[in-house]
């Protein structure tokens, strides 16, 4: 069975992301693991830890959920602010085929700005897919 590790926040729900998880179950048995990395809730004039980490739980919950429905195994957690790092966490106790980072579109994504792509390409042993979305998805209050 092949392991995936799917890193993202506001673009789980995404149909760019689905049809990536549909293409990876479809290649034969799979499993994946989702971290949630804790960042700050955009649109607030302070960062809020505790409603930081509340949105991220939500959204792990609602993407455990639809992964499940399209009758994979699936984990995951919620992980540190920084996406590298977080990445990393998950993987010390999850050893994974292939790292799927979901982000957000150019010019939106502060993932991109921080070139977390080419970050986590540098710092895996493992194939790293990027799936960026064509759309913003709605935040969770």
């Amino acid at each position: 069975m092949r392991s995936y590790l799917i890193v993202g926040n506001q673009t789980l729900d995404s149909p760019e992301l689905a049809l990536a998880i549909q293409e990876r179950i479809a290649r034969g048995p799979a499993s994946f693991h989702v971290v949630v990395p804790a960042t700050p809730v955009e649109g607030r004039f302070t960062w809020d830890e505790v409603e930081t980490r509340r949105v991220a739980e939500e959204r792990l919950a609602a993407a455990l959920s639809r992964i499940g429905r399209l009758g994979a195994d699936v984990t995951g957690e919620v992980g540190v602010r920084d996406p590298v790092e977080a990445t990393e966490d998950a993987l010390r106790g999850h050893p994974v085929d292939e790292v799927i980072l979901s982000t957000l579109p150019i010019g939106l994504s502060r993932w991109l700005g921080q070139d977390v792509p080419t970050r986590l390409k540098g710092s895996m042993a493992v194939p790293v897919a990027v799936v960026t979305s064509t759309r913003v998805s709605v935040p969770v209050t």
